[in-house]
């Protein structure tokens, strides 16, 4: 039985670790990143507990493992991983509905990732409804960005709710989608 929950232990972060080093581009081949999808930044357990001080990630378990995430990073963790300072500053200049994003309270989805023996059955929107139950009563919507070159990904969003409301190429010539899902 699948559970979702929110990170309480070094144990559920550590097991955060593990999942996310499976799935990094960097440990994949061209031809699973495009039938898989993967993750782009690592996190350190420091950085996790860090997040997780202002608002816990949602796990999901199978009996007492991890076997996937969403990472929960507010505005408070803005400058705590180096490499998420850009997406934080491209936020900072984008219009959503006619009002900046600085002037909404968001949450961002910091990482998504399902365990590749448990994709495929429906836990990515599951664990988004969890996401939006945690967290939809404190925060107007959450937002994201997705390398576009990881359409699993992108569509896998699109089906959950998001929309994309911004394009953009980083300084390492990766495009990337920045999408919303409105929760009022």
């Amino acid at each position: 039985m699948m559970i979702f929950t929110t990170s309480t232990t070094d144990k559920e972060l550590s097991e955060i670790i593990a999942l996310q080093k499976k799935n990094l581009s960097a440990n994949l081949t061209v031809e699973e990143m495009q039938e898989q999808g993967f993750v782009t930044v690592v996190h350190s357990l420091d950085d996790l507990k860090k997040m997780n001080q202002f608002e816990q990630h949602l796990v999901i378990k199978d009996n007492d493992t991890v076997v996937g995430y969403l990472l929960a990073m507010t505005k408070k963790s803005e400058f705590d991983i180096p490499v998420l300072i850009p997406m934080f500053e491209v936020f900072g200049k984008l219009s959503y509905q006619n009002k900046l994003l600085a002037d909404y309270n968001f949450i961002v989805v910091g990482q998504v990732c399902i365990d590749k023996e448990y994709r495929g059955k429906g836990l990515l929107n599951e664990s988004y409804q969890a996401y939006k139950k945690t967290f939809s009563s404190k925060y107007d919507f959450t937002i994201t960005e997705i390398a576009t070159a990881n359409q699993r990904s992108l569509n896998a969003h699109k089906t959950v709710g998001f929309t994309e409301i911004h394009r953009f190429t980083d300084s390492n010539q990766i495009e990337w989608s920045i999408v919303i899902w409105d929760w009022r």
